[in-house]
């Protein structure tokens, strides 16, 4: 049997799959000789071992902690079970990725009804009782699934009783309090044990248990972490935050967690154990006011938080106990924080040596990224509405939505496509779903390292905390702000950086390009050995790409062109038109349209290259099915509403995906591409007379024959030349390509390629064809199939790499052995996706594409796969 058991000196920080991250780090301290408590670690192999078979317990476990708390009495020199020297412990979670909150914790573990008259006799009667009475709600809440509010009702009963808060409580009052939560544990049929043996079992299994509650599963699946991991426990000897006034608890960030700043950041709460400041249940003082109050422990932690984040070359968030003046560290770990703060940490330890720009890159996920681009509120929109409050800057961003005061609520608006406004006294780990949904979180009670504070910077949600102005009845729905009262439903916009609450929906704006995201990027381009491309076509998205990186155009879709109001209508001409006549002058305006956009795209564009993708939806598209609007529209062509209807009827299709359209309709209606490659070319010669390079990709959609493909381009070349002997030019360069989106292009790679200057994968059809699934129906399965662990992913965010992703494989290596230089690109959806990035990569792809926000991400993610190639 592999060993089970680890005490922290026998641990380092390289364990932490086995001793968990808390372990693993409480190992590590020690070994660097920091004053860490001591204590044990029951592994994550333990964990699962005790999941999958409870019987683990007794019959291996049990005695391997009996022998490790003797072991710890001794190096302790306390006594876990007699009455004299009384040695009590916390009870912690530890996995190997940090969950904060997510998992359960046990403080004052040990005290009995005999033991807390001798604890009190070695301290004092109220810092006995005050530890007894956070036992017994701690241990009724984690080992027996006693509702916590039921503990706080009784607590505050009795406050309000007494007039008085715990903390003022004496031995009467604590003994009262003491007996209503023993009679809470008998309503739920249980008792509370007497021997700290079995309580620290219990406390044990119930940890363990605690990996697959649903909050966990919850917070694991959001931050991808994989379930079969297993938590740790950690059995650590207690210091006391509440043993007094030169006592106290708190954390800390060796860096702000939300700006990055290189400054001590953090909480503390005097005469208070440490899940009060986590809890958000009394709001605390800032670290820098520690140093007046106990100026040498505030001396000893700054030693220590940079002792640590010179170790561990990260931003670090640090747990301490003061315990009557002396200085405990109970835990460090890579401190989670927003991604405004993550970029400027990763920038400030490469210029500072701690590390490379290598690992600078690797240490920002692309969805850091993402959430960098994020709006904010319009600055002008700003003074025209209402503040309405002001709290602690928890975690960045600007939102607006409607008020809700539950989990479920937040769940169930959502659910019909409402943004709503998480409103809470101070949220819990049972939240976390409600979290996940809402567009913002705000608290009136906790401050910037509660639990509120801590899951919204990891998740990239604005969030407010401490919003103390605000008085929150959940009960009755409520909010209360002077004589302002706001209910569910009302609307709340949120300013996370400025911690700014403001009523009703404020606009928002795009964020300023940041010189921090710039300087990255640029380092991600030196280690990038693939092309980044955006999907685009207007002026706008064409500008939003290039501004943000991209090295040119890899699909502009023409058929978006089209859908103006007066280019729609002259689209339905061509489309019902019955002579000649009346195609030419539907081909003429369309002409004027179409190259008008080409010319103002490669303006934009400049000298990069643009794939332009001919018309490739079926016609039926661009007409109408209402028949009023039939009726609309016979009138504007100036035809009989039933010969509208009849055309439009027999244009409509069983399959249309499947239908007439792509290359299809540019060999039966040749005069469609004919037109759209006249409205490029002359744009692009009359850009070429005034100074501009530029470059076009002829892209041709939907290829499933070799002879297709050699058909279209005959005729397109056949346009071209001609339009460049009628503007008496020598030709530029350009190329014609195919778009593969079908398997059996996929199949015939080596064919299309004698035929093709470039291909470009449309992976949305390609998928659709691959597996049969309609990307417009899937969202009404794909959620059960990944809940029912059916499929990992939905295969149009992120490529089925067992499928489609050998159909690619297959093609880029047939084309390849046709001609070996051919340019090969990625234009679906997938092309901005991590995960897929990196097996385009390894197969020989040229160039992904995707659209103009994604680029950022697409970049990081490019360098990513480069580097760790």
């Amino acid at each position: 049997m592999a060993k089970l058991i680890y005490f922290f000196e026998e641990g380092s920080s390289k364990d932490k799959g086995l001793l968990g991250g808390k372990g693993a780090n409480l190992a590590e301290m020690t070994r660097l000789g920091l004053p860490v408590p001591a204590g044990f670690t029951i592994t994550t192999e333990s964990c699962m071992k005790y999941l999958e078979e409870p019987s683990f317990f007794e019959d291996w476990l049990k005695k391997d902690v009996l022998e490790a708390v003797i072991k710890l009495e001794a190096e302790t020199k306390k006594s876990f079970t007699g009455d004299e020297n009384i040695l009590l412990v916390s009870v912690r979670s530890g996995a190997a990725f940090s969950m904060p909150g997510m998992m359960d914790t046990i403080l004052n573990l040990g005290l009995n009804d005999l033991r807390v008259q001798s604890l009190a006799r070695l301290t004092s009667m109220d810092f006995a009782f005050d530890c007894y009475r956070r036992l017994l709600q701690m241990f009724g809440e984690v080992v027996y699934g006693i509702n916590k509010d039921k503990f706080n009702i009784r607590l505050q009963k009795m406050e309000k009783h007494f007039s008085k808060t715990a903390a003022d409580f004496q031995e009467k009052e604590h003994l009262q309090v003491i007996e209503s939560f023993k009679e809470l544990y008998i309503e739920n049929e249980r008792v509370f044990p007497q021997n700290p043996i079995d309580q620290l079992l219990e406390a044990a299994k119930a940890v363990f248990k605690s990996w697959n509650n649903h909050r966990a599963k919850v917070y694991r699946e959001l931050h991808e972490i994989p379930h079969h991991l297993g938590t740790a426990v950690n059995i650590q000897s207690m210091v006391f935050g509440n043993s007094g006034n030169e006592s106290g608890t708190g954390v800390v960030f060796t860096r702000n967690p939300a700006t990055g700043e290189n400054k001590l950041f953090g909480e503390f709460l005097l005469n208070a154990q440490g899940e009060d400041v986590v809890a958000g249940i009394r709001t605390p003082e800032s670290i820098e006011a520690l140093q007046q109050v106990l100026p040498e422990a505030y001396a000893d932690f700054k030693r220590y938080a940079n002792i640590l984040e010179q170790h561990y070359k990260d931003m670090q968030d640090i747990e301490f106990t003061i315990e009557n003046g002396k200085l405990f560290i109970l835990q460090t770990r890579n401190g989670k924080r927003t991604a405004k703060a993550t970029l400027r940490i990763a920038l400030d330890l490469v210029k500072e040596g701690l590390i490379t720009k290598s690992e600078a890159l690797l240490r920002i996920s692309p969805g850091t990224i993402d959430q960098l681009i994020h709006p904010i509120f319009d600055p002008q929109a700003i003074q025209n509405v209402e503040l309405l409050a002001e709290g602690l800057p928890a975690s960045p961003g600007a939102a607006t939505g409607a008020i809700v005061f539950t989990s479920e609520k937040a769940k169930e608006c959502h659910a019909l496509g409402q943004k709503v406004i998480l409103v809470r006294q101070e949220t819990s780990p049972e939240d976390i779903e409600g979290m996940i949904v809402s567009e913002a979180i705000v608290t009136s009670r906790g401050g910037m390292t509660s639990h509120a504070a801590v899951v919204a910077r990891g998740m990239g949600t604005c969030c407010i905390t401490g919003c103390e102005a605000l008085t929150v009845n959940e009960e009755l729905k409520t909010i209360t702000c002077g004589e302002r009262i706001l209910t569910e439903g009302d609307l709340l916009s949120v300013d996370g950086t400025a911690g700014k609450l403001y009523l009703g929906e404020v606009p928002t704006v795009v964020a300023e390009n940041d010189q921090n995201l710039e300087l990255l990027l640029s380092w991600a381009d030196e280690y990038a050995d693939l092309q980044v491309r955006a999907n685009a076509e207007t002026v706008q998205d064409l500008t939003t790409a290039i501004e943000f990186g991209a090295s040119g155009i890899g699909l502009a879709r023409t058929e978006h062109m089209f859908f103006g109001e007066e280019r729609v209508l002259e689209m339905r001409r061509l489309i019902l038109a019955e002579n000649k006549e009346e195609i030419r002058e539907a081909l003429d305006k369309l002409l004027a349209f179409q190259q008008e956009d080409f010319y103002q795209m490669f303006q934009v564009v400049e000298d990069k290259r643009m794939v332009i993708r001919l018309l490739d939806p079926p016609m039926h598209e661009f007409l109408p099915s209402d028949l009023n609007e039939m009726k609309q529209l016979a009138v504007k062509l100036n035809k009989h509403p039933s010969i509208v209807e009849e055309q439009i009827k027999r244009l409509q299709e069983t399959n249309p995906m499947l239908g007439h359209r792509g290359c299809r309709l540019g060999i039966t209606e040749p005069q469609i591409y004919q037109m759209q490659v006249k409205a490029i070319f002359h744009s692009a010669i009359q850009l070429t007379k005034e100074g501009y390079t530029v470059f076009p990709e002829i892209m041709i959609p939907l290829v499933a024959e070799k002879e297709e493909l050699a058909y279209v381009r005959a005729f397109l070349i056949e346009t071209i030349e001609s339009i460049f002997v009628n503007h008496q030019m020598e030709p530029f360069p350009y190329e014609i390509g195919t778009m593969i989106e079908l398997p059996r292009a996929c199949i015939i790679a080596d064919q299309l390629a004698q035929e093709a200057d470039f291909f470009s994968f449309g992976t949305n059809d390609l998928t659709q064809m691959t597996y049969g699934f309609s990307r417009d129906d899937i969202g009404k399965f794909i959620h059960s199939y990944k809940e029912k662990n059916v499929m990992v992913n939905d295969p149009f965010q992120t490529l089925d790499q067992n499928g489609v992703g050998e159909l690619i494989k297959l093609a880029v290596t047939k084309a390849r052995q046709t001609k070996e230089n051919l340019m090969i690109g990625i234009c679906g959806e997938v092309g901005g996706d991590p995960k897929s990035i990196a097996f385009f990569r390894n197969i020989g792809i040229d160039y992904v594409s995707c659209s103009p926000y994604r680029i950022p991400a697409a970049r990081l993610a490019v360098a990513h796969a480069s580097i760790n190639k």
